[in-house]
């Protein structure tokens, strides 16, 4: 999706919000703001209002003319943020050319500040360090391990031990159960979506999958890899760009679809050998443990990858097949 994002040149669309795996601002894309719970929150381009929600992670590489309130597992500035910085978080980073134009309250369990900060700071956490590039024209407000180049500091230090260090660490464990358990109820109203509408063409899927795995994860391999290729070819033609954009679209629909067929066929595979045959119990089987296999480092990643192919091979393969099989028709009653 970041790919498209790059490729179809610069674009200014509304404000995103809801509830999503990741929402990415490319470099040459502008939004009015975001309001959203999310797994990643990537800002690349510009975004002209503010950012507010719940978020895994928060990446800000490009500038938000806004303020950013935001709670959080990991926040990184690379950018610039004209207003304010309000952030809870497990960390909180602020490189070397980052600037805070406002002020900057921060609790967390590590605070690295190498930038600039406009405004007053107030800062809480277990270690706080202020980095040799740091520059913070107001005062600082802290409760923590404070360290580094303190010179950084225009006005004055102040430790107020009344500012609560373990308050983040606390809810951080909700944090993060919060957005795990968002994404999947996401992904099971969409399991539930595909398996209740479109009961036979799933089952033609899920069958699929089963009868031939080597051949659909191939498939699978070719569409992941060629439909963007193609998408991204065409936004570079005069007229691709309208293509590009809907077939954006239409394959992150079809790439999330095949993850769900990849997990419900795992699910399925695994009741079946203890003499279970349920698609509603193997579509919650298997959103648990691609929900499981996903924390597991270096694990979940290609796991969920594979599942990705079986279940986006599968999908196009039927697709394909039932095409086919239409347009055999119409040439069959068109001879007769």
């Amino acid at each position: 999706m970041l790919l498209f994002a790059l490729s179809v040149g610069p674009a200014v669309t509304a404000s995103q919000s809801g509830i999503s795996g990741s929402i990415v601002v490319g470099p040459d894309e502008t939004v009015s703001d975001i309001d959203a719970v999310a797994g990643t929150i990537h800002v690349q381009g510009t975004v002209t209002g503010d950012i507010s929600g719940f978020a895994g992670t928060v990446i800000i590489d490009g500038i938000v003319e806004g303020d950013v309130d935001i709670a959080a597992g990991n926040v990184e500035v690379r950018g610039t943020i004209s207003g304010d910085l309000s952030a809870a978080s497990g960390n909180i980073y602020l490189y070397e050319g980052s600037t805070i134009g406002g002020e900057l309250t921060a609790t967390a369990g590590s605070v690295v500040l190498n930038g600039q900060v406009g405004g007053t700071a107030q800062v809480v956490g277990e270690t706080i360090e202020l980095g040799e590039s740091a520059s913070l024209e107001q005062s600082l407000v802290y409760n923590g391990n404070l360290g580094g180049n303190t010179e950084a500091v225009a006005g004055d230090i102040t430790r107020d031990t009344t500012l609560g260090i373990g308050e983040f660490s606390d809810i951080q464990p909700f944090v993060s159960w919060f957005f795990a358990v968002s994404i999947f109820v996401l992904n099971l109203l969409f399991g539930v979506f595909l398996l209740g509408l479109f009961p036979r063409f799933s089952d033609t899927v899920l069958g699929t999958i089963r009868g031939q795995p080597a051949r659909t994860a191939l498939i699978g391999l070719v569409g992941v890899v060629g439909i963007p290729t193609v998408l991204l070819v065409t936004a570079l033609t005069v007229i691709g760009l309208p293509i590009t954009l809907v077939g954006t679209v239409a394959f992150f629909l079809i790439a999330w679809a095949g993850l769900m067929y990849g997990r419900i066929a795992l699910g399925m595979w695994i009741l079946s050998l203890v003499d279970i045959t349920n698609r509603w119990l193997g579509l919650l089987l298997g959103l648990l443990l691609g929900t499981i296999l996903w924390e597991i480092p270096y694990v979940g990643g290609p796991s969920n990858f594979v599942l990705l192919l079986l279940g986006t091979g599968a999908l196009l393969a039927t697709v394909v097949r039932r095409q086919r099989r239409i347009q055999q028709t119409k040439a069959d009653d068109f001879r007769y």
